[in-house]
């Protein structure tokens, strides 16, 4: 069953423009994307549309928890629809390819740090870095 991008958008207290149903169509297409392939997506679909305009709705998506932002040092910021579930990455050392790890150990936030400073961890954002199957298979 297809999900109602309008009913989503509408639920998490934002219009149903057609800028933001196509940049989630889009973001449901392509996990961990920058906002420069987003915008080429959806100039396609609205070629009146700007890269202003793009970033502005990832903005907004992103602050409603509609989207999730990811920033790997070196990369421009990512952008997914998998949201909510306090899951990390790995990223290749040699092309960028960025994966999903599902929580490293126990429930949410996965990781508890030694001193919080009197924080309430909510979340762990963890990164791991390595090298991807196809540029193994390419040092080869």
């Amino acid at each position: 069953m297809e999900t109602d991008l309008g009913a989503v958008l509408h639920d998490a207290g934002l219009r149903a423009t057609a800028g933001r149903v196509a940049v989630l169509e889009a973001l449901d297409s392509m996990a961990h994307t920058d906002a420069e392939r987003v915008y080429r997506t959806v100039s396609d679909v609205l070629p009146t549309t700007s890269i202003q305009s793009v970033h502005n709705i990832l903005a907004d998506l992103t602050t409603a928890g509609l989207i999730r932002r990811i920033e790997p040092a070196g990369s421009a910021a990512l952008y997914e629809r998998r949201t909510g579930d306090n899951h990390h990455h790995v990223v290749c050392t040699h092309c960028g390819a960025v994966g999903d790890v599902d929580c490293v150990v126990g429930a949410a936030p996965c990781l508890i740090p030694s001193e919080t400073g009197g924080f309430t961890v909510q979340t762990a954002e963890v990164t791991f870095w390595g090298v991807c199957p196809s540029c193994q298979n390419a040092a080869r």
